[in-house]
């Protein structure tokens, strides 16, 4: 059984702010904790289990579920820095398969309605380089590593199966900030690689006000894709976000 949403995400959220206390700030706003929250929606969920000899299944576009993620950056030294991100996600849809659907061994019957559990925790740790401001730009750019924590799940009246995948993926980090005026910004990050096995991408633009020397507020948008295709797994999903946070710097 998966772990509710909301629990998870508080756990993550808890352990995110107690780290920002943890850890000695060498200076002032070295440390900054941006806490994230909204809704996500399913565009695009593919998957065929195995990849060789399963079904694809194409999920229908869901409803809005909540996301939460928690993120910290530290600065390190006068042009390094390292940021560490909790990105917990989960969506459920139902669907009614036309035809019997081979997944993880078990077969599901056509007409019987198929609960699918799908979930993509991500955690993450980049290390990047800031480089000198100009003008009104700032710009980073760095690697990441993200530990992968996955599963589908798919139940119905007379089946059930589930196929869990766990990984680590190294990705290329990068962001721009514009800081339009003294009290506004707008932001753009992201994480992405691509290969011939397959692509992953997540990548925001926010606008940011600064409420306070130390708080800031974010809205915005944000984009996870990606997928692999090889004989264990068959999976591509696309999901999009509407974003709210906030950012408090040490």
């Amino acid at each position: 059984m998966m772990i509710p949403l909301t629990r998870r995400a508080i756990s993550i959220l808890a352990g995110a702010t107690a780290l920002a206390f943890a850890v000695p700030a060498l200076a002032e706003n070295r440390l900054s904790i941006q806490l994230e929250g909204g809704a996500v929606w399913q565009a695009r969920n593919d998957f065929a289990v195995p990849g060789d000899s399963g079904t694809l299944v194409r999920l229908p576009q869901g409803d809005a579920s909540p996301a939460f993620r928690a993120s910290l950056y530290w600065d390190v030294g006068q042009r390094f820095s390292l940021r560490f991100v909790a990105a917990p996600l989960s969506t459920t849809t139902d669907f009614v398969p036309t035809s019997p659907v081979l997944f993880q061994g078990v077969t599901f019957q056509p007409g019987e309605s198929v609960t699918t559990d799908y979930r993509f925790d991500t955690y993450r740790v980049t290390v990047y380089w800031r480089f000198a401001p100009t003008a009104a730009w700032q710009l980073r750019a760095g690697a990441t590593l993200l530990v992968r924590d996955a599963a589908i799940e798919l139940s119905s009246p007379s089946a059930q199966a589930e196929k869990t995948s766990t990984g680590v993926v190294p990705l290329l980090y990068g962001a721009a900030r514009w800081q339009a005026t003294p009290r506004f910004a707008l932001e753009a990050e992201a994480d992405a690689a691509a290969a011939p096995q397959g692509r992953a991408i997540d990548a925001s633009l926010k606008g940011v006000w600064a409420v306070s020397p130390r708080t800031d507020l974010q809205l915005g948008l944000r984009v996870l894709d990606g997928g692999a295709d090889n004989d264990e797994v068959v999976s591509f999903a696309t999901f999009y976000y509407a974003v709210a946070g906030v950012a408090f710097r040490f």
